[in-house]
């Protein structure tokens, strides 16, 4: 039995959290046991709900093991900044996994979820229209809403909603509307989402949006003329954007050449590109890093953090989590037999491919910065919940897979 739990890849997370909050409690001056109690608290957190994922048969068994070890890097940068986020990141962690739990339940034994497309369209909506009348403008973009002292924005949960839409309309028998084939009437809703993502001047996630369903009407659907005039509609409307609004053209003027303004518009991306190069291969330990010279290290470009203290090695191997993650979620996908589960699967994972790309191209000047969360890493609860609700149902999806074949 001793032998068997060695080999259990949980171990794993908790010798890294054991090493990495031993060297924040080391470092601290005079030592903060808060600091400890993080790490004790998400450690107990990963290892109870791994072991009832094991105990219970509920899936996919890594899927949460990389969550949780991304969840783990983005706590210990978040606590080298400032243990109030890292602590405050440990109670949406907390909240995320019981909210994993009900995903989970309510997707895998409430099969009704294939024949609700226009119940996510609607709500998508009126998500959009309450983010319109009474959301507030935060870094540009009008997408957040105030409840007390807590915010949250609606675009995270519409995200849910937006692939299981497209998945519905792939993968259902749908009558046809405006006398339009099916798959423009398809199109015609999925713009419909980004058009109200414009409005709140949210770019970045617009992007994220096209890409996600350009992708999979690329798997679903043959008709390269559609896909074509998809791709040319949406780079009409990118030109016309970046022409027309001001902070889009900054942003692509910055990324060109973010040295002639450094103090100025190009001030995020250099002190980004600063920290990653000082960091060179091995890092410069944690808590011997200046990631406080980072604009927004806790959120938009906390890899170039992990980068500065943890080096290149430690951010390549962030990106390798992504991509096993990815990989686990398309393999998922693949073994189903056709339909809205096997669609679902596929989207899930190829929006945490795309978002992940986004934000990571972004803080090292491969593409235009966007503003968009790291999934699991970045601190933020609606980003964090979302991420869970995400990873409920591709566990969800596994789990029925699992079954299906054992039966």
């Amino acid at each position: 039995m001793i032998s068997k739990l060695a080999k259990h890849p949980i171990n794993m997370i908790v010798i890294i959290n054991t090493l990495a909050f031993l060297l924040l409690f080391f470092y601290r001056t005079p030592p903060n046991y808060q600091i400890l109690f993080v790490g004790v608290s998400i450690t107990i957190l990963s290892v109870i709900t791994y072991l009832a994922i094991s105990f219970f048969n509920l899936g996919d068994r890594y899927l949460f093991i990389i969550a949780s070890m991304l969840i783990s890097i983005g706590v210990v940068m978040l606590c080298r900044l400032d243990y109030s986020m890292g602590i405050a990141q440990v109670g949406w962690y907390l909240i995320s996994v019981c909210v994993f739990y009900a995903a989970y339940i309510l997707y895998r034994y409430i099969n009704i979820w294939r024949f609700l497309k226009w119940f996510y369209f609607g709500l998508s909506v009126f998500l959009y229209i309450l983010t319109q009348v009474i959301g507030i403008t935060i870094n540009g973009a009008k997408n957040w809403i105030m409840i007390g002292s807590l915010s949250f924005q609606p675009s995270e949960i519409i995200k849910i909603l937006f692939i299981l839409f497209i998945a519905a309309r792939l993968t259902g028998n749908n009558k046809k509307l405006f006398n339009l084939p099916e798959n423009y009437t398809t199109a015609l809703f999925s713009f419909v989402f980004m058009f109200f993502l414009i409005l709140q001047r949210e770019w970045g996630l617009t992007l994220l949006y096209f890409l996600t369903y350009f992708t999979l009407t690329y798997i679903y659907d043959d008709d390269k003329i559609f896909l074509l005039a998809n791709a040319l509609v949406t780079a009409a409307v990118g030109a016309i954007g970046s022409l027309t609004m001001h902070h889009i053209a900054i942003r692509i003027k910055t990324w060109r050449n973010p040295w002639e303004d450094i103090s100025n518009t190009g001030y995020q991306i250099t002190q980004s590109l600063f920290a990653i190069a000082s960091g060179g291969f091995f890092g410069r330990g944690i808590g011997m890093g200046n990631p406080d010279f980072i604009p927004q290290a806790n959120s938009d470009f906390i890899f170039s953090a992990i980068c500065e203290e943890m080096g290149i090695f430690g951010g390549a191997a962030v990106i390798l989590l992504y991509f096993i993650f990815v990989y686990r979620g398309i393999k998922i996908a693949l073994l189903l037999p056709e339909g809205f589960d096997k669609c679902v699967a596929l989207g899930i994972s190829i929006m945490f491919a795309f978002q992940t790309f986004i934000i990571i191209g972004g803080v090292i000047k491969l593409i235009p910065l966007t503003g968009i969360t790291m999934p699991f890493v970045s601190s933020g609860g609606s980003s964090l919940v979302t991420s869970f609700i995400s990873l409920g149902i591709l566990q969800a999806v596994s789990a029925g897979r699992r079954q299906a074949n054992d039966q």
